[in-house]
């Protein structure tokens, strides 16, 4: 009888390129289905983003309207296009996740060996910080999203004995676009602190084209002297870029707590959009022994970055809580180090064991599925279940679409209500009003109940969303005789 040799089984030589495949099918069809079967409906913030970048103008740029300018131009395009629905609020942020997504796999491919990258991999981009950064559409995702990609172009830079000039003029270009997302400049300035530390990145800095590099110097300073010239304009724009809205060192302080709650809150929800806890345990302690694992060898690269990008994940946080959510880039690059320190542990254990290489597949299967399985079901059933998470979000866009026609809306005079469902009138028959006059003809829909009434129209229908609290939504006025 013929031996069977292990390596040189079809499904052996390419198990990672399997791996891989397997992977991006699944990424791909949770990143669409999920955000519709998981945040049930809209948070305020997607509305207030909605508002934003469907009333941005083609000369924005030239008032000092700066910020989060490449999301909002995408996400007005595709409000144009689909209409005011939430699969258009939210479409460029599942496609900057599809980006994302393949981008932290590249990173971990480079840095790291297959198997731990594989693994590492599929616990970052199916975790529920990864899929709630996917299914949120507002600009909360660029945080993540510039320094991943400037990151990898960094990666392609540094790694490469001649650099391939187009790289550079790449890497250039996006931290350009990166600094209209407010603190990044922040994080420029730790690259350029960071390259200016590193004695290995000041000699690759150094061997690079001439040509390639000046010009790439020029973009950066091109853009940065019109980005300031404009945002001197606009104080406002500074602010927003730079710093909290009321910034203080109390509210900093409070910033952190709010922000670093629902990371650790294994016990409880916390207030807000995130779920808690936003890492899960097992994850928790994979992240703490590539912490452990990064002291030997702290200023080789990719281990000073997982914890630089922690630190930097602290700053920020205290300027805006939800800027927490930047964490998730140091988790992928601390999860890939704790899998890698583990299996050289179990590996050096047995050098010579072939069977202690095929016995660990099964306790490694056991946790990967104790990771992924709970922190998907987590998420799904945690934004239609949890309260406290549920009730930041409104499916009363999806209830006035499929109940209203060509009704007049009755909405507070410059409240979010009015400007997020006033785009319908372009593209619908409805009408948004702040008060009922002469001029005002046809059924009201009022979304606060008027305790007077509406003249020479009455409540006829209260229509209501399937939330457990404050769930009368509209209140339906028909003109009397109809």
């Amino acid at each position: 009888m013929k031996k069977i040799i292990i390596s040189k089984l079809f499904l052996y030589k390419h198990r990672f390129v399997i791996g891989y495949i397997l992977l991006g099918l699944a990424f791909v069809s949770l990143i669409f289905v999920l955000p519709f079967i998981a945040q049930k409906g809209l948070s305020e913030a997607e509305m207030s983003s909605a508002v934003s970048s469907y009333n941005l103008e083609p000369d924005a740029i030239f008032h000092g309207d700066l910020v989060n300018i490449p999301y909002r131009i995408l996400q007005k395009f595709s409000i144009a296009i689909f209409g005011l629905t939430p699969f258009a609020i939210k479409l460029p942020s599942i496609v900057i996740g599809l980006i994302l997504g393949f981008l932290l796999i590249l990173i971990l491919n480079r840095w790291f060996k297959n198997n731990v990258s594989l693994l590492a991999s599929v616990v970052t981009i199916l975790s529920t910080p990864f899929l709630f950064l996917a299914g949120t559409g507002t600009p909360l995702i660029m945080l993540v999203f510039w320094p991943a990609l400037l990151l990898w172009l960094g990666s392609k830079i540094q790694g490469e004995k001649q650099p391939e000039p187009i790289f550079c003029f790449a890497f250039a270009f996006v931290l350009l676009l990166s600094l209209f997302t407010p603190y990044m400049i922040y994080f420029a300035l730790f690259i350029v602190a960071f390259v200016l530390s590193q004695p290995h990145l000041r000699f690759v800095i150094k061997t690079l084209p001439k040509v390639p590099l000046l010009i790439t110097g020029l973009i950066v300073i091109g853009g940065i002297t019109v980005l300031t010239m404009n945002a001197i304009q606009n104080h406002v724009v500074i602010k927003e870029l730079l710093l909290a809205k009321n910034f203080s060192f109390h509210a900093y302080l409070n910033n952190l707590g709010s922000a670093f709650t629902p990371v650790f809150s294994w016990n409880h929800s916390a207030e807000g959009t995130l779920l808690s806890p936003l890492i899960s345990l097992p994850v928790f302690a994979l992240i703490m022994i590539g912490l452990f694992s990064t002291t030997k060898g702290f200023f080789a690269s990719r281990n000073a970055i997982a914890v630089i990008l922690l630190i930097f994940t602290v700053a920020i946080s205290g300027l805006d809580p939800e800027a927490v959510i930047f964490i998730t880039l140091p988790i992928a690059i601390l999860v890939a180090h704790g899998l890698k320190y583990v299996l050289e542990k179990w590996y050096g254990l047995f050098p010579e064991n072939p069977y202690a290489r095929i016995f660990a597949l099964l306790p490694l299967t056991i946790f990967i599925s104790l990771v992924l399985i709970p922190g998907v079901s987590q998420y799904v059933y945690g934004y239609h279940y949890n309260p406290i998470v549920a009730n930041n979000y409104s499916n009363n866009l999806q209830i006035i679409r499929k109940n209203l026609s060509n009704e007049t809306i009755l909405a507070k005079k410059d409240s979010l209500e009015y400007k997020f469902y006033k785009i319908l009138e372009d593209s619908t028959d409805l009408k948004i009003v702040d008060e009922v006059n002469e001029n005002v003809t046809g059924n009201i829909a009022a979304l606060e109940r008027q305790e007077n009434g509406v003249k020479g129209r009455t409540l006829t229908r209260i229509i209501t969303s399937e939330k457990s609290n404050n769930s009368d939504i509209i209140y339906l006025y028909t003109v009397e005789g109809e």
